[in-house]
């Protein structure tokens, strides 16, 4: 199922256009740009080669490329279709990174078609969570290398990917105790009983026995049978060679993959606990390891920040939040060679946390449009009216993140993959957030709880001497405002201001002129006028991540550039004149 402005079976033109919209959106190329009836057009260099294509501009200056605009002038004069392969090559950066680059767009491409080819479209807007986090196959709106799993073959998209939704046992490991680290909720046995249940657990003793590997020297983990298979000669002629580790096989619940591909769902027990493993795939923009420090500090981070939302009344009566626990995580072998690749974070499941009546939906799915030509949320929309329902969303889905940022002092990363949307028959009721363990962020002064802070120097070696800004502290308030306006605004809640202005032609400044006003009137309610202050939030401009560049040049582990901030209120006023 596409995104607005997609051409059903063209992958390669949705790729095209979202390398250009970064490219344009980041200022990699130069572009001179001309306004039209409705639309911008944009002219650029690159090489010897000269490019143009029609665009939407949208809120913080996102561009959308219109379906086959992109052009490229051939020698003869006359403009065609772009060629993908000669953009790249005009790139910045080194002949590496353009070529992993080109290498993970036709990767997108090619899954994307096999996805076209194998699968059949379904209806989508009354199938189940798990469901929906399998089907909402459309990947990153933003990033061009949106479905490159890079280390898949077609056979193993088709067994792991989320799209075709095959359920899968995990293999399991008993590993030396001196290569793990733990940090579990509970005692091992009872930990194990309850996540496992009675009979996979005994099969497991039993197994355990035969391999004659005590529960005193050898800890249990599981891994992902992908995995397994790509660690597997490693494995075997490393740990389990020397007697460090032996494999058990496949065993217990199944599980499916989220669209995350490596956080899996239990197929078995809906409401038992998420897990997710590390693979070593490359997608969108990393390898999709666990960074070994954070999984056994997720349970504690995850508690405290469930500790704040219990404990504030206005989270249960104003701004109802639910947060997903991460209340496990093993890691073995925290320092290389394996650094990463062997461990496992365990997070309450979302559908346990629902009432009678309530159901809930990937945040994602608000974005995208279903195989009748009408948004996911069409039938919601129609039947409570296109305002009443955005006023109720956006109050759901803004004031949470931001009461957590301004009063707590919290930012999180609330881009659509980490949001789930609670709703009563369409009508949004609250929002649950999850995935905390490689991202949140608070400076220590601005805490409003310092005190109930997590003592990070006890948790991890790496935590002792780590400067600002390495893992979850910083003493720059613009770094706490960009990753919430980043993820929550400029790449997530811009995706559904621009399906409902191509749909519903609601036009963006009113879309954000509601988010302004939700964030001009909470200070005054709650007494935060100084705090949110502080954030600086209403700048003319402010600064955004570069997704893009970092993935070209790839020398820092963040790149940045300067945006029109869409929340300005003079600048909404304006826009909104005829």
């Amino acid at each position: 199922m596409p995104l607005p402005l997609d051409i059903k079976g063209r992958p390669d033109d949705r790729v095209l256009r979202q390398l250009v919209a970064a490219l344009l959106f980041e200022g990699i190329v130069e572009a001179h740009r001309s306004d039209g009836d409705g639309t911008t057009h944009f002219r650029w260099t690159l090489g010897d080669h000269d490019f143009r294509c029609d665009a939407i501009l949208g809120a913080f200056g996102r561009i959308w490329p219109l379906p086959g605009s992109v052009q490229m002038r051939e020698s003869d004069g006359n403009w065609n279709e772009a060629s993908l392969p000669l953009v790249v090559s005009s790139l910045p950066g080194t002949g590496i990174t353009r070529a992993k680059l080109l290498n993970e767009m036709n990767q997108t491409i090619a899954f994307s078609e096999w996805n076209d080819r194998h699968l059949i479209a379904r209806p989508r807007r009354e199938m189940s969570f798990a469901a929906l986090e399998g089907t909402i196959d459309e990947g990153h709106p933003y990033h061009p290398c949106y479905k490159a799993r890079i280390g898949f073959s077609d056979d193993d998209h088709a067994l792991f990917g989320p799209e075709a939704g095959q359920p899968f046992q995990l293999v399991w490991l008993l590993v030396a105790r001196r290569h793990l680290r733990q940090a579990l909720p509970d005692s091992e046995d009872a930990f194990w009983q309850a996540e496992l249940g009675t009979e996979t657990w005994s099969y497991l003793q039993g197994m355990r026995e035969q391999l004659g590997a005590s529960a005193q020297e050898f800890g249990l983990i599981p891994l992902h049978p992908w995995q397994w298979r790509n660690l597997g000669e490693t494995l075997a002629s490393g740990w389990i060679a020397a007697g460090e580790a032996h494999c058990i096989g496949p065993a217990g619940d199944r599980y499916t993959a989220t669209q995350s591909v490596r956080s899996l769902l239990n197929r078995d027990r809906p409401l038992a606990a998420s897990i997710k493993l590390p693979l070593n795939i490359v997608n969108t923009s990393s390898r999709r390891i666990l960074e070994p420090h954070s999984v056994c500090t997720a349970p504690v981070i995850s508690h405290w920040i469930g500790e704040i939302v219990a404990s504030d009344p206005v989270f249960r009566d104003d701004y109802p939040l639910t947060i997903l626990q991460e209340y496990a995580g093993i890691i073995a072998d925290a320092d290389e060679p394996l650094a990463g690749q062997v461990g496992a974070i365990w997070r309450e499941s979302a559908e346990a946390t629902l009432k009678a009546g309530e159901a809930v939906i990937p945040f994602t799915a608000l974005m995208m449009v279903e195989t009748d030509g009408r948004p996911f949320a069409d039938d919601w929309i129609r039947r409570f009216g296109l305002m009443p329902w955005l006023n109720r969303l956006l109050e759901v889905a803004v004031l949470p993140v931001w009461h957590l940022l301004v009063h707590h002092g919290i930012a999180v990363e609330a881009h659509g993959q980490n949001m789930l949307l609670v709703h009563r028959d369409g009508w949004p009721v609250r929002l649950i957030l999850r995935d905390f363990h490689e991202s949140i962020e608070f400076s220590p002064d601005f805490l409003r709880e310092p005190e109930k802070a997590p003592d990070f120097s006890s948790l991890h070696p790496s935590y002792r001497d780590a400067e600002p800004d390495q893992f979850y502290w910083t003493d720059n308030l613009d770094s706490l405002r960009e990753l919430v306006m980043d993820t929550l605004f400029v790449y997530n809640l811009s995706e559904v201001s621009h399906l409902l202005a191509h749909c519903y032609a609601l036009g963006e400044p009113l879309f954000w002129q509601r988010v302004e006003n939700l964030l001009s009137s909470y200070p005054h309610r709650y007494g935060m006028a100084a705090r949110q202050a502080q954030l600086g939030h209403d700048r003319p401009e402010i600064i955004t991540e570069s997704l893009m560049t970092r993935k070209l040049l790839a020398r820092k582990p963040e790149y940045h550039h300067v945006v029109p901030n869409a929340l300005v209120a003079d600048r909404l006023q304006r826009r909104r004149k005829p």
